[in-house]
This record gives C-alpha cells, sequence and structure tokens, in this order.
C-alpha cells in the first residue's frame, strides 16, 4: 500500500495579527482533489446516460414481453425509483461526512455507485430467473440513488474546500464537467452499441457492457479518493478539539441553518429544472410531442453538451473574476426573457432552428453548472456543510428536479399548451432569482467558517 501523501497544506502567518492565518493548498493535491470528485460525478452521469438511452432494450430484458409502452414504463419506474432514496442518502451521508471527514465518506459512496451499476450488469433476464430480474434490478437501482445521495453534495464540498478562494469557481465548473462528460460517454458508447450491433445481440449480450465498465470506472475514481488527505477547512475545524468529537445533531444542520437551506433549495430547483427539461425531458419533447426524428434529436442533445463542456471553465472562472451572483443572476434572467423564443425556434421544426434554440438553452444552463458547485457549498459553515448542503440538494432534487419530465408532460396533457416548457422554466426562473437576492456573495472570500485560503 502506498505511503500517505504530504500534508495538503502549510500555514503562513497573514500580515494582520487580528486575521486567521491563511491556508496555502498544494496545487498538485488540488488538481488530484478536483479529479476525484469529478470522475465520481462523471459515473453517475455515465449511469443515467446509459440508462436513459438503453430504456428500451433494458424493458425487453427485465419485464415481461407485451406492451412496449408499459415495458418502457416500468424501466423509467425501476430509474425513477432511485430519486426517492436520494434525500435518505443525503440523510446518512451528509452528517457523517461532517463527522468522520468528506474523504473517507467520498470514498464509500464511490464504492456503492460502481458497485450498484456494475450489478445491473451482470442481472439475469426476466426469462432466465422471472421476477427475480426486475427486483434485483430495482435493488440496484436503489442502492444507487442511495449513495447519490451522499455523492454530489460530498463532491462540490471537497472541492470547495480545498480550493484557493480566487480560483474556487473555475476548479468547482470542473465537477459539472464531469456530469456532461459522463453523459455524452454512456449516452455515446450505447449509440454505438446500437449502430454496431444486432437487435438480437444487444437484447441478449450487448446491452451489459456498458454497465460492467462501471467496476473499473469505480476502481479508478476509488483509487484516486483514498489517496487524498481530508480538506484543508475539514482538517482544522477537526483541530478544536470541542467539536471534533461531538456528534452534530441533525436539528442543527436543519434548523440551525434554515436560511441558507431555503436558499440553496431555491437555488438548486432553477439548477435543476432547467437541467433535466434541457438534458432529460426535450429530447421526448422533439420525438412525442413535435414529432421529431429520435435520432436527430439524441443527436441536437449531445451536440448542446459538448458546447457547454467547451464553455464550462470559461463559465467558472467569469464566476471568479465577476462573482456568483451576477453570474447566476444572468441566467435566471436569461431563462425569464428568452425560454420562450428558444422554444419557439425548437417548434419550428428544422435542424438549424432547433439546434439555435437548444444551444441558446445549454449557454444559459452554463451560468448554473459553472457557478453553483462553488456557491452552493459557501451557504453553509465547515461545521455543517456536507450535512446540510446534502439535506437542501437532494430535497430540492427529488422534489423539483427528478419530476420535471412527469410534471411537464402532464401539465401539457391537461392544459394542451405545447409551450409549458418555457413556462416551467421560467417559473424556476422567478424562484431561483428570488435565491440570488438574498444570498450573499462569497466569491474570493473564504467559506463560512473555514480560514483564507491560497
Amino acid at each position: 500500500m502506498p505511503s500517505a501523501p504530504a500534508l495538503p497544506h502549510t500555514v503562513h502567518p497573514s500580515h494582520d495579527p487580528g486575521t486567521p492565518e491563511a491556508v496555502a493548498v498544494d496545487p498538485a493535491l488540488v488538481k488530484r482533489a478536483v479529479k476525484a470528485a469529478a470522475l465520481g460525478n462523471a459515473m453517475e452521469w455515465f449511469d443515467f446516460g446509459v440508462y436513459s438511452y438503453i430504456a428500451v432494450t433494458l424493458g425487453k430484458v427485465f419485464f415481461p414481453s407485451g406492451n412496449p409502452t408499459a415495458q418502457l414504463l416500468s424501466t423509467f419506474g425501476a430509474f425513477a425509483a432511485a430519486f426517492l432514496v436520494r434525500p435518505l442518502g443525503g440523510l446518512v451521508f451528509g452528517p457523517l461526512g461532517d463527522r468522520v471527514g468528506r474523504q473517507k465518506v467520498l470514498a464509500v459512496t464511490m464504492i456503492m455507485m460502481a458497485a450498484g451499476t456494475f450489478a445491473i450488469g451482470l442481472i439475469p433476464s426476466y426469462a432466465t430467473i422471472g421476477v427475480g430480474a426486475p427486483l434485483l434490478l430495482l435493488a440496484a437501482r436503489l442502492v444507487q440513488g442511495f449513495s447519490t445521495g451522499g455523492e454530489y453534495a460530498g463532491a462540490s464540498t471537497f472541492i470547495a474546500e480545498y480550493a484557493p478562494d480566487k480560483k474556487r469557481g473555475f476548479l468547482g465548473s470542473w465537477l459539472e464537467f464531469g456530469t456532461l462528460a459522463g453523459y455524452i460517454a454512456g449516452a455515446g458508447l450505447v449509440t454505438l452499441m446500437t449502430a454496431l450491433l444486432s437487435t438480437d445481440d444487444l437484447v441478449s449480450w450487448g446491452w451489459r457492457i456498458p454497465f460492467l465498465i462501471a467496476g473499473p470506472m469505480g476502481a479508478i475514481g476509488l483509487y484516486l479518493r483514498l489517496r487524498l488527505e481530508e480538506t484543508p477547512a475539514f482538517a482544522a475545524e477537526t483541530e478544536k478539539a470541542e467539536s471534533s468529537r461531538r456528534k452534530v445533531p441533525l436539528r442543527e444542520m436543519i434548523t440551525g441553518q434554515w436560511r441558507a437551506l431555503l436558499l440553496c433549495v431555491g437555488l438548486v430547483l432553477v439548477f435543476n429544472v432547467t437541467d433535466y427539461m434541457l438534458l432529460s425531458y426535450m429530447p421526448s419533447y422533439l420525438t412525442s410531442e413535435l414529432k421529431y426524428d429520435e435520432t436527430h434529436g439524441l443527436l441536437v442533445v449531445l451536440a448542446v453538451m459538448a458546447l457547454m463542456m467547451v464553455v464550462q471553465p470559461f463559465a467558472g472562472a467569469l464566476s471568479d473574476r465577476v462573482g456568483r451572483r451576477p453570474v447566476i443572476a444572468a441566467g435566471c434572467a436569461g431563462f425569464l426573457l428568452l425560454s420562450v423564443p428558444a422554444l419557439l425556434l425548437i417548434r419550428q421544426g428544422s435542424l438549424f432552428a432547433i439546434a439555435l434554440g437548444m444551444g441558446a438553452l445549454g449557454l444559459l444552463l452554463v451560468c448554473f453548472t459553472a457557478a453553483m458547485p462553488s456557491a452552493l457549498p459557501a451557504l453553509f459553515p465547515t461545521r455543517v456543510r456536507y450535512g446540510s448542503l446534502s439535506v437542501g440538494f437532494n430535497v430540492s432534487v427529488s422534489l423539483f428536479g427528478g419530476t420535471t419530465p412527469l410534471v411537464v408532460t402532464a401539465l401539457i396533457g391537461a392544459t394542451g399548451n405545447m409551450m409549458m416548457p418555457a413556462y416551467y422554466m421560467m417559473a424556476a426562473a422567478v424562484v431561483g432569482g428570488v435565491a440570488v437576492w438574498f444570498m450573499t456573495e462569497s466569491a474570493g472570500r473564504p467559506l463560512p467558517g473555514s480560514p483564507p485560503q491560497r
């Protein structure tokens, strides 16, 4: 087993004896921390891309033959079940991360995510073991969802606590870069396999390959995470004798942080409603509502995500220069003003118009994907950061983000109004704008409860 790496920081006295001492973080360790955190997020969304794009095949494998629509609904029902247990995972892993450390908990969530995804690739088909097949699929999805409840909050906290104050936005933006890369890799692999394999081969064995890849991916991510030291902020916190050995009450994480939690829920709401709308719902909207070719719709979404990946680090760096609030506010204003024009472009149906409308929404979404990973951890003090952020983030995602496709589909069915996706994004933008108005600017400043970091 390799020897433990050097301590991640050395302390230098501040020029002003009345201010806290500044912590200088080793740039090499910062890069390793960002890679280790982003890889876990990439793995989560690799699974998301694989599951979404191969859902029809999974319906044939795990559910009785018959109605294709019922098969697809059953497949997505198992997928949605993971969202139901995310808050439970947050309630378990968040407080644990504040008590025993970020690095240890993130290692556990990585193992569970990889194991859950890898296990799906090993489950026998319904034709082989009957009803046990969908039950095992559901169990694997619940493991994935439970572990994911501690993943995003922990990964964003980990990067934020390692990053120098003046580069937190840029470094945090790589977390969502991993999200986009994972989704593109998963969806791209399924698209390639669909093109190369016959339908029979895909149903009999081909569908297992993307899930089995999670095994080596998880091993790499675990190796990177185990080689890391705890974050400087958590290390400094545990040096305080009073707080290092005392369990943080759940009440302190919630009622003691109620204002920050409300802001977190509002920010995550606009972030995830627009994210799931654009990247998860719009391909279905193009196909089912506008009768657009399914393959072209999926390729447009992948192209938009590739564009977002290119812009992502630059937008993160911009949030360091001008602040998180202006960048997030620009995204809220953009969705409020441009959602209707963008959807009207998409509804025209030509490839150019769809690409233009989707591209505009994708660039607006970057305002959130680039700034949120650094803005959200800064809402909470070090002592309860992991736990409070896990609660606020997962509750908001489960109630608003994951339900976006279902709610919008129901609204269109109830009203017959095809512009509902635009109106829903506009409503989310208003909520996000209110949260931005009340949040405190954190760019270039130390995290609450932590010393300055450079």
